[in-house]
């Protein structure tokens, strides 16, 4: 049998998906749309104690839905579902969505992040902003970094955000034959981020010299004795893992907690209870595959994008990126 190895792919080049942001750079906040245009079976896995969602209780198994047009990740904390109505408005105006005789209505699952501390606290993703980033969609104006709903995204914030770094949107998509997986994520994680190929912390709580590393997870032991409000906002980690292979309601929902995996492996603490740790999966079901199989690199590519946002953030508000620590 023939050996096959997975190559990595730009994930604009997974045409069954467009992936686009919108941002407003000065208010320090953005949204990131994820559109399967012909619909795609879809699941969820929140594992955070702090979510923020909307449209996750029809991905059940137990639901009769079988499909959604899109995925909207994006900050502004609750504020920012709003973001998902813009999506609604741009994909009925184009006719896609559930046909229900006297129009389509759009399915537009949603998760946010809390990044009203970062620029403008009192300017958020709103209709018009998720409209802008289904219009970058379909333009492939996908980037990562500072854009889209990792545009506010910062990592570390155990002593509070005067040793927080900034963190951004990251992607990561691998192709195996006719298989695809891919991943999207925003990383605002209150804990470190970790590269498990430097074996090292790459993002995360500084120190006071504002050079090395605190260790989130130490300090939290430190501090087991006290309550540590500096947490309560200001954090979660979400996103979208992508594939074409073929699979059922209840398979595409285990696609989506086999994919926060990879959160676990980057992300240190992960799904705290001062996270709203949210991963959505969505399936074009074209290409048959073993299910196991696609889990794995469901897993692997959502540990690689979560790294890949923070080698692709760049300094701003004030944070400190990856680029500025000397590792």
């Amino acid at each position: 049998m023939r050996n096959e190895k997975a190559e990595v792919i730009p994930i604009n080049d997974f045409k069954d998906f467009n992936i686009g942001n919108a941002q407003n750079i000065e208010a320090g906040t953005g949204c990131t749309a994820v559109i399967c245009k012909k619909g795609a079976l879809a699941g969820v896995d929140v594992r955070g104690g702090s979510p923020g969602t909307r449209e996750t209780d029809l991905l059940n198994p137990c639901c009769m839905n079988n499909g959604i047009n899109a995925v909207m990740l994006a900050g502004g904390s609750a504020f920012g579902l709003d973001a998902a109505g813009g999506a609604m408005r741009f994909l009925e105006e184009r006719g896609i969505g559930l046909d229900v005789g006297v129009t389509k209505v759009p399915i537009v699952s949603s998760a946010i992040l809390f990044d009203l501390k970062c620029g403008n606290g009192h300017i958020r993703p709103d209709a018009e902003m998720g409209y802008k980033a289904c219009e970058g969609a379909f333009e492939n104006n996908f980037c990562e970094g500072n854009f889209g709903a990792g545009t506010g995204a910062t990592v570390g914030k155990i002593k509070g955000v005067d040793f927080a770094m900034k963190s951004g949107v990251g992607a990561k998509c691998f192709q195996l034959g006719s298989l695809k997986v891919g991943a999207v994520v925003a990383v605002n994680c209150v804990g470190d981020v970790l590269d498990s190929e430097e074996n090292r912390i790459i993002a995360g709580t500084l120190n006071s010299d504002k050079k090395t590393f605190a260790d989130s997870e130490k300090l939290l032991l430190n501090y087991y004795n006290k309550d540590l409000e500096v947490l309560s906002n200001g954090n979660t980690v979400i996103g979208a893992v992508i594939t074409n292979a073929k699979m059922a309601k209840g398979e595409v929902n285990k696609l989506a907690a086999i994919a926060q995996n990879g959160i676990v492996r980057a992300v240190r603490p992960a799904n705290s209870n001062f996270d709203g740790d949210t991963v959505f999966s969505m399936s074009s079901c074209e290409v048959n595959a073993n299910f196991d199989a696609v889990g794995v690199l469901a897993a692997h590519a959502m540990e690689r994008a979560v790294v890949s946002a923070v080698k692709h953030a760049l300094p701003a508000y004030g944070y400190a990126a990856h680029s500025d620590i000397n590792l």
